[in-house]
């Protein structure tokens, strides 16, 4: 085994920091797929670390176990096998839509805040005599 480079999941959650529970859930998901070995422990490749990264990231976009198992065999494979490219196009085409309507969200109640401590801020400026109506 020259050049291959293995570690258990205790190594894998240290150098990813996820925990052992979400490591052994991706593999029941079938996201991880590391061998076994006579004693029962898992042993992962050093490609599993770059995998785990990249759960973590389709998870921080909000996308479901379901909606990364449908495309994430296809798209980190070392060939990117087309017909499954179609789905993963779907996914992130909507996942990119709600961001960005999220963005827009989150501008306008930027440029709401703003507003108010403007004007909350002019308030206390003009002095507790003036803000009487």
């Amino acid at each position: 085994m020259k050049g291959r480079f293995f570690i258990h999941i205790s190594e894998l959650s240290h150098k990813t920091g996820v925990s052992l529970r979400s490591l052994r859930y991706y593999e029941e998901k079938e996201l991880l797929n590391p061998a076994r070995l006579e004693n029962g422990y898992r042993e992962y490749g050093e490609s599993d670390i770059e995998k785990v990264r990249i759960i973590q990231l389709y998870f921080s976009l909000g996308l479901t176990v379901n909606e990364i198992n449908d495309f994430f065999h296809c798209t980190f494979s070392q060939k990117i096998q087309r017909q499954c490219l179609p789905m993963a196009i779907d996914v992130g085409e909507r996942k990119l839509d709600e961001i960005k309507k999220q963005i827009e969200s989150l501008r306008k109640a930027e440029s709401l805040l703003e507003d108010n401590l403007s004007s909350w801020r002019e308030i206390l400026r003009k002095g507790d005599g003036q803000n009487e109506q």
